[in-house]
């Protein structure tokens, strides 16, 4: 059982959102729409861990502008632009239901955001 107090439960399901993001990418026929879901899942609940790490509380809130300013609030300076945080948040909803689908561009963009959150996240955290 995970522990939402802990920052490295936080991590493992972030590296289970990338990996999906990933694996969705690299099919024969890309699911643009998981790609981009799990790309927002593993970039908000890294932030979310850097946050647990300093002890601080979050709303329940998909919105990665909102949990950034939060982050640099905290003395946390990610390094990902605002406006890129901002598409990529759109995607925790939007992609869930029919209508427009990300292309796969669109897709290897939002899973390289995610990359740059993951990267500046596992080096706050000391993980390897």
């Amino acid at each position: 059982m995970s522990n939402i107090n802990d920052p490295l439960d936080w991590v493992t399901k972030a590296e289970g959102d990338y990996t999906l993001a990933r694996s969705a990418l690299r099919r024969k026929l890309p699911i643009t729409f998981g790609a981009c879901f799990h790309a927002q899942q593993c970039a908000e609940k890294y932030m979310k861990a850097m946050l647990v790490a300093r002890k601080q509380r979050f709303s329940k809130i998909h919105d990665l502008a909102v949990l950034n300013k939060q982050c640099e609030d905290n003395g946390i300076f990610i390094g990902v632009s605002k406006v890129d945080l901002q598409m990529l948040a759109f995607y925790a909803v939007e992609t869930r239901y029919p209508g427009a689908e990300p292309s796969v561009e669109d897709s290897q963009v939002a899973t390289k955001i995610a990359s740059a959150v993951r990267k500046f996240a596992r080096k706050y955290l000391n993980v390897k």
